[in-house]
């Protein structure tokens, strides 16, 4: 069962990866612009004064929009450094911040460490995804950090995955270390999935 279920999943993730490559360049500015108008609301909506978020690849959907502007509004911003044991560890975002490239192409941002608890004190986590289902499990890109530490969330801090609107699909196949997330983002809409 589980090896059907990450066959599944990886013919899912490739379709996805697909359809994101065929966004034409003004596709992705109206998404981009969309996404850090729902971001910002979202942050409102919760009165959040700390998030986590990522830094977008040119291949997801955008988060730099949002980021910049809540820099520049003074919300702080932890940003993910992946580790070699598996873990996510953290960084505050900073405007003049370094970045580097991983070895599986994506951003991460170059500052002082704080260690994968430093999340547990944010107010709210926006997070990727490739896909979620309607009733909010996420589907990652099989490396698992978030979904470790998700996992570790004792306060169950709201988390949002950022995904685009054909993303969100009826299921998605489910595996014992699978998290869910409160809701999703997307360039029309944010969802907050019933509990």
């Amino acid at each position: 069962m589980a090896d059907e279920a990450r066959q599944v999943k990886r013919a899912l993730r490739a379709e996805v990866r697909e359809h994101r490559r065929t966004l034409t360049p003004a596709q992705l500015e109206q998404a981009d612009a969309g996404i850090a108008e729902q971001l910002e609301a979202l942050v409102t909506a919760h009165g959040a004064s700390s998030v986590s978020c990522y830094l977008s690849s040119p291949t997801e959907p955008g988060t730099r929009g949002f980021l910049a502007a809540g820099m520049e509004q003074g919300l702080r911003i932890l940003l993910p450094i992946s580790r070699d044991d598996g873990l996510l560890d953290w960084t505050v975002a900073d405007p003049s911040g370094r970045e580097v490239d991983t070895a599986v192409g994506v951003p991460e941002a170059v500052g002082e460490a704080l260690g994968p608890l430093a999340v547990r004190d944010v107010d709210l986590m926006i997070i990727p995804a490739s896909a979620v289902d309607r009733e909010g499990w996420r589907m990652g890109w099989g490396r698992g950090y978030y979904d470790r530490t998700l996992d570790s969330l004792a306060n169950r801090t709201p988390r949002y995955a950022v995904i685009y609107d054909s993303e969100l699909v009826d299921a998605v196949p489910r595996e014992v270390h699978d998290q869910p997330v409160t809701g999703v983002v997307t360039p029309t809409r944010t969802i907050t999935f019933a509990r």
